[in-house]
């Protein structure tokens, strides 16, 4: 079992930045590979980013993509969202989700989920 747990999470003005943290427990962290997602209010769950287990390979979505990074760092269990030119069409609750997959990196059904924060973008 795995636990995930989002953080950082506000209110920016667009153009802004922020950094999204993700921290999991379990021993297993290392073996998973991550991914972010978002659902912006009144629509679908969209998938943001993933990376793999040893952090080698990154994969983005072409709306965030050469704005957002994805990192992990498996020695504290965390994987990270860096979000640079914020747009209010990034606003949304993101969720960071983990299991063993080794592909399909995009699709929605990880096996484990966390609760999600909430990134609000003004203009």
């Amino acid at each position: 079992q795995v636990q995930l747990v989002e953080s950082g999470g506000r209110l920016v003005q667009a153009g802004g930045s922020l950094r999204l943290s993700c921290v999991a427990s379990g021993r297993t962290f290392s073996e998973y590979a991550m991914a972010w997602f978002r659902q912006a209010p009144g629509k679908g769950r969209e998938w943001v980013a993933a990376i793999n287990w040893s952090g080698s390979s990154t994969y983005y979505s072409d709306s965030v993509k050469d704005r957002f990074t994805i990192s992990r760092d498996n020695a504290n269990n965390a994987v990270y969202l860096q979000m640079n030119s914020l747009k209010p069409e990034d606003t949304a609750v993101y969720y960071c989700a983990a299991d063993s997959r080794n592909g399909d990196y995009s699709s929605d059904d990880y096996d484990y989920w966390g609760q999600g924060t909430q990134v609000t973008v003004s203009t």
